[in-house]
């Protein structure tokens, strides 16, 4: 039963590699036109070329032969085919039976409709990656958090609650709301404990800030929270908040954060 089911494996790999293949125009890659094609798309010397792998090696990969392939092996074909996320997922699932490991740094622009999705809400929402880095958001949260006004590396939310002191100014219960915060960062970095831009981050933050390195070392072990609890308006009244987390992007672990008005809250 197991080796029936490696063997379905092997030609289901065989043939989304190959579908994935004559899909491309050696114009889709940059490469120049050879003139006319007996078979439709790259053929697997472009394949490997583009990838930076060998011909025998991806010849077999392709075939399903039983080799062990490395992550960055199958990262450079999954480039070389162009495969979206949810399509470099399913190689990896198919070649190695896991997903593709995890980049906690990542810029990618949100799909069109999840930035329409937010623009028409009146709460506040943003989109954050693992690292939390903010990439998108709607008014409503630009108002409340001024992302526009920031530098796209300070639009992180570990850095504005711990290196910002305008923005902790803001925060009446700072202390509470940034010890959760951070509980709930810390978890997140269990998906990719060894990424070089998590752990970039959190030495930065631990030189920049002692409340960091001291909760870093002793955490909070009782609360989390994606989102920040309290702010003062521009009236200097406290408003309270509440939230919802949603999941954007599974593949690239990017997630909704919207904010809610507590009841009795002001605004």
């Amino acid at each position: 039963m197991v080796g029936r089911s490696l063997d379905r494996t092997r030609s289901e790999l065989t043939d989304f590699l190959i579908h994935h293949r004559n899909k491309l125009t050696p114009a889709d890659v940059g490469l120049p036109s050879t003139g006319r094609r007996r078979t439709p798309g790259l053929r697997r010397e472009e394949v490997a070329t583009l990838a930076g792998v060998g011909l025998t090696w991806y010849t077999w990969f392709e075939q399903g032969r039983d080799i062990n392939v490395s992550e960055s092996f199958v990262l450079n074909v999954s480039k070389a085919l162009k495969l979206d996320d949810a399509e470099c997922c399913h190689l990896f699932l198919l070649a190695h039976r896991r997903p593709p490991p995890v980049e906690a740094y990542q810029w990618q622009a949100i799909p069109p409709l999840v930035q329409t999705l937010m623009d028409d809400m009146a709460r506040p929402a943003y989109v954050m990656n693992l690292r939390w880095d903010v990439i998108a958001w709607n008014a409503a949260a630009d108002a409340l958090l001024d992302f526009s006004a920031r530098d796209p590396g300070e639009r992180n939310m570990m850095r504005l609650l711990f290196a910002d002191p305008a923005l902790r100014r803001k925060l009446p219960d700072w202390h509470q709301d940034a010890s959760r915060l951070l509980a709930q960062f810390r978890c997140d970095l269990a998906a990719a404990p060894e990424d070089p831009a998590m752990q970039e981050l959190i030495d930065a933050l631990t030189k920049l800030s002692p409340d960091f390195r001291r909760w870093w070392e002793q955490p909070n072990l009782e609360a989390y929270r994606y989102g920040i609890g309290t702010l003062l308006d521009a009236d200097s009244n406290p408003r309270e908040y509440q939230h919802a987390t949603l999941l954007v992007d599974e593949h690239r672990h990017l997630r909704m954060v919207v904010y809610f008005a507590s009841t009795g809250s002001l605004g």
